[in-house]
């Protein structure tokens, strides 16, 4: 399995985040600005992610740019991976690019607590991934059905993942073993999924200071 060819070049981002010594000393960096290609891969390629916050702010939109200040990321060598994941991974066929949008629309499911993925979002990323910069990992059951799946951005050796769901037990991790292995063949080296959960942290993941995770991301993008 590989990613799509290389993804299509983008003119400069009308936006731009302050100096990284000036970012306050919180997870939020900023509000405002918009969803355009060139703003969001201008973003991650700071270390910065896009998410709506449903909190009353004093600004004409809930459009808000976070950079935690505890990253987590999953090292390439570290993901744990049990005797019942690598028999979950039997069952299903992995594959991708070929559903993004659906499977952005599973992680969007109203049922999801703490949902943020907007149509706003769906459509953005949706044309982000046909240029090339966004990509998906579907897990498919025996029956053809989209059991899970993940995505997220790519940049160089930067995958920033965004969301990932599941209708079958172990769907997701299983996507999450195909992505790790991907990137291991691709000579990538970051693999980052935002903010340190319970759930991420029995898969494996860290969490490191935003200075350290910015230091990795401007390696991870040149790649």
């Amino acid at each position: 399995m590989k990613f799509n060819d290389l993804p299509t070049s983008l003119g400069e981002s009308v936006w731009e985040f302050p100096d990284k010594e000036k970012w306050p000393r919180h997870d939020v960096v900023g509000r405002g600005a918009d969803l355009e290609p060139e703003t969001l891969i201008y973003a991650y390629r700071h270390g910065v992610f896009p998410m709506v916050s449903t909190e009353n702010f004093e600004t004409t939109t809930n459009l808000i740019w976070w950079s935690p200040q505890m990253r987590a990321i999953i090292p390439l060598d570290g993901l744990k991976s049990s005797r019942s994941m690598h028999r979950s991974a039997r069952k299903f066929e992995v594959r991708v690019d070929t559903d993004f949008e659906n499977v952005m629309r599973n992680c969007a499911a109203p049922h999801r607590d703490n949902g943020w993925i907007t149509e706003e979002f769906i459509e953005a990323y949706v044309k982000l991934h046909h240029l090339g910069w966004a990509h998906s990992i579907e897990v498919i059951d025996e029956n053809g059905f989209l059991a899970g799946g993940l995505y997220g951005v790519r940049i160089g050796g930067l995958f920033a993942g965004e969301s990932m769901f599941h209708l079958v037990r172990d769907a997701s991790k299983v996507a999450l073993m195909a992505l790790v292995q991907m990137m291991k063949s691709s000579d990538m080296s970051l693999l980052d999924v935002q903010w340190l959960t319970p759930h991420l942290a029995s898969l494996g993941a860290i969490s490191v200071r935003r200075d350290e995770y910015l230091r990795l991301v401007e390696i991870a993008v040149t790649q």
